[in-house]
């Protein structure tokens, strides 16, 4: 068993969108960095939100469609090549299939678990990055949502998303 006698405790804030791939990359390589110190340090990560579209739509758009028209088809394509890459590098599959949108929701259900711990939240944006990233699945649907915070134990997701009010006014549209 590992002591924390002598660690320094080092608070890490993270801004990212749920649907970032890039922000699903440096999560990854923050936590090896984390590993490969974790003898020295203690960390504490936490996760706040920013939207790189917050005027998405809240129904959900199929992904590939809305970053062809945001991006140019060149552009989409090399990007989903270069995401393709860096996430086999990472032992996960990139699928651009399902739907992407308002991430408002996901952003409130973050900072629920951000209230239950670090370790909750971190957990819940794994899973969420996951679902969206590599199962196709969206995370502006209120079932996974709900689904992703009972797998990683944040209490309270179904009551939150009932109310699409709640939890609003936390989530700030900083950067």
């Amino acid at each position: 068993m590992a002591s924390n006698i002598g660690k320094r405790l080092i608070q890490i804030d993270v801004s990212s969108d749920t649907v970032c791939p890039w922000c699903f990359v440096g999560k990854k390589n923050l936590e090896k960095a984390m590993e490969q110190t974790m003898d020295k340090f203690d960390f504490e990560v936490r996760w706040h939100p920013f939207f790189l579209n917050p005027d998405a739509p809240k129904e959900g758009v199929k992904k590939s469609d809305f970053y062809k028209a945001k991006f140019g088809p060149v552009q989409f394509e090399r990007a989903t090549a270069r995401m393709t890459e860096m996430f086999r590098g990472l032992g996960f599959e990139y699928d651009m299939s399902g739907l992407t949108g308002n991430t408002m929701d996901s952003h409130r259900l973050i900072t629920l678990a951000g209230h239950q711990g670090c370790e909750k939240q971190n957990a819940l944006v794994e899973e969420l990055f996951v679902s969206y990233f590599c199962q196709g699945k969206y995370i502006g649907d209120r079932q996974v949502l709900v689904d992703a915070a009972r797998k990683v134990g944040v209490e309270g997701a179904e009551e939150l998303l009932k109310d699409p009010s709640k939890g609003v006014d936390e989530v700030s549209f900083r950067c």
